[in-house]
């Protein structure tokens, strides 16, 4: 398993966090996503490592915006 955090912009609600949560589950290997929307913290774990771009993908298909890391 690998753990990973990332920060999201443009959040501000349980909604926005609900939509980032079902978008980086439809990644194949993602088997939890906890989000902190005070502070734009997505943490997802997964059987393996993520592509910075899957996960940049499904971000921005929430509508939202990964942060540089």
């Amino acid at each position: 398993m690998t753990e990973t955090t990332y920060t999201v912009t443009g959040m501000t609600c349980e909604h926005c966090a609900r939509s980032v949560t079902e978008e980086l589950n439809e990644i194949n290997t993602v088997s939890d996503v906890a989000v902190d929307v005070d502070t734009g913290a997505v943490t997802v774990t997964s059987a393996e490592p993520l592509s910075d771009a899957d996960v940049r993908a499904a971000v921005e298909e929430a509508g939202y915006q990964l942060a540089a890391q």
